[in-house]
């Protein structure tokens, strides 16, 4: 029999695979979005404009949420002005199809029951959240809203298969990525991928009531100041979102091979999109599984990149079932006990990571990168993070939160999880001994120091044999260059091959004792 949708605060209970039930229809409901910014193949703005006469949108730029961003003096963050540069083509898409969308900027757990309250609504519908403050923030609305005898429904969106959906024979979560993955690919059927058609249920939008028919509000009104993401380029909204999938379609089938090279294009560039919903993971994923199965040249690199998805489904059901790791936990407890440089040395060397000084050009170059774009190469934020953790022997957890400041795709659980991997303390994660040499690492995946002359161009000049260990060359070598190790760029902030033994009897005194390095 088919479930109804979340109407309790327990997050399991809308997960059934089964299409969900609404049990009557409504007059009047409200379509709250949040990491959904489409106006297409949406579970919540379908079944409202299915079970609903009229049908408002909201969306709230949330003082829980961005407030603290100001406090910290995070006054320019470029996932601000995604948001609300994606925000005006859902508007005039809404609009156009007789509805509209009405935007505040107010306390989301207030604002919510008060519009409902305003607006006569009987039912507000809104998709899945997953992190753990945006659950304390759903309980709060939907109490609130049952006191005045209004519900909240929410629906599954932002993954394909998510909590208990995808567990072992034994019925357990599963702490392994490639059992997963393999139990996850033969779950996987048509329906699970199927798109939520909004436009035949276009009817039921309803208007902007005229109190709240305004222009957006202006970066300066939400207390930001602009970023350079008009410089940087970056595409926003569902067409933007479409026209890197289609540009990705075209080269998929070298992803596989391209993806480790910073220098070359070679990501889809669609994980900020995928944050922030301008376009749904079924779309996503419907064109890998596709690719995948018609064969050809495209299907290689698309069963890579649909291990890609498939681990962001994983983390999900990491911090449904684990929800420790939200906590500042390690997701194995043990490594809870590891013991980090002191406080004083910790904030030198986390200085100089965030600031791309550490003397390792491919590692300044990506924290250069992230700081200037917002983004980083998915292979340099791995380099980064065992730089941080298991060379300079900082906790894991002060670069966890650099990358939350910084990344305009940041998700919790994949962040938690990508930091736990690299730190070997989480899920599936890299042996402790595993740990990257920055300078091979640059050497294989940068050979010709492109991406390193790109975000370091003073070492522009360096030949191809130095650019990776500048402090390795020649003093004519250098001065030819113009390079001046300690002067325009730094040394080494530590010898990698000390570090390493210093890390293995760090993790050695909270585990067995072996070697290996990458």
């Amino acid at each position: 029999m088919p479930r109804s949708p979340q109407s309790s605060t327990d997050a399991g209970a809308a997960t059934g695979r089964l299409p969900y039930r609404i049990d009557r229809d409504y007059d009047r409901g409200l379509v709250w979005f949040r990491r959904d910014l489409r106006a297409d193949d949406h579970a919540a703005l379908h079944y409202a404009l299915k079970h609903c006469r009229q049908v408002w949108c909201a969306f709230v730029f949330d003082r829980e949420i961005l407030d603290p961003l100001l406090e910290r003096g995070l006054q320019q963050d470029r996932r601000v002005e995604f948001i609300l540069r994606s925000l005006e083509p859902l508007r005039q898409t809404l609009t156009e199809a007789g509805g509209g969308l009405i935007v505040l900027h107010d306390t989301a757990r207030e604002a919510i029951p008060s519009l409902a309250a305003e607006l006569g609504i009987e039912v507000v519908f809104a998709n899945h959240d997953y992190e753990p403050a945006a659950n304390d923030r759903d309980a709060a609305v939907r109490e609130a809203l049952a006191r005045d005898a209004r519900h909240l429904l929410t629906f599954k969106d932002q993954c394909i298969f998510e909590a208990d959906e995808i567990l072992t024979g034994q019925g357990k979560p599963f702490s392994v990525f490639t059992p997963y993955k393999n139990a996850w690919l033969k779950a996987v059927q048509p329906f699970d991928l199927r798109e939520y058609p909004v436009e035949p249920y276009a009817k039921a939008l309803a208007p902007v009531p005229s109190a709240h028919r305004h222009a957006l509000p202006a970066l300066a009104s939400l207390g930001f100041a602009p970023t350079n993401l008009a410089d940087i380029a970056m595409p926003t909204g569902s067409d933007g979102a479409r026209a890197l999938l289609d540009d990705f379609m075209g080269r998929i089938g070298d992803y596989g091979h391209r993806r480790d090279f910073p220098a070359v294009r070679g990501p889809s560039y669609l994980s900020v999109h995928l944050r922030f919903g301008t376009i749904s993971i079924r779309t996503l994923v419907r064109a890998a599984h596709e690719a995948v199965r018609d064969g050809g040249v495209a299907s290689a690199g698309a069963a890579v990149w649909l291990s890609e998805l498939i681990w962001r489904d994983f983390y999900f059901m990491v911090l449904h079932h684990h929800p420790r790791v939200a906590e500042g936990k390690c997701f194995h407890p043990e490594y809870d006990a590891l013991q980090w440089v002191d406080a004083d040395t910790t904030q030198e060397y986390l200085d100089a990571w965030c600031q791309g000084q550490t003397g390792y050009p491919l590692v300044d170059a990506a924290m250069l990168q992230i700081n200037q774009s917002g983004y980083m190469h998915n292979r340099l934020r791995m380099v980064v993070a065992s730089f941080l953790v298991k060379d300079l022997g900082v906790d894991w957890r002060a670069g966890e939160q650099y990358f939350a400041d910084q990344l305009n795709d940041f998700e919790f659980s994949s962040n938690n999880g990508g930091w736990q991997w690299a730190a070997s303390t989480g899920c599936d994660a890299q042996p402790y001994f595993r740990i990257f040499n920055p300078v091979t690492q640059s050497e294989k995946f940068d050979p010709k120091g492109q991406f390193i002359r790109k975000y370091l161009p003073v070492l522009a000049e360096m030949p191809d044999r130095y650019v990776h260990a500048p402090w390795t060359a020649p003093d004519e070598v250098l001065a030819a260059a113009g390079v001046r190790l300690g002067e325009n760029y730094p040394r080494p902030i530590v010898q990698h091959s000390v570090a390493r033994m210093e890390t293995l009897e760090r993790y050695g005194k909270v585990k067995g004792s072996k070697v290996r390095e990458e």
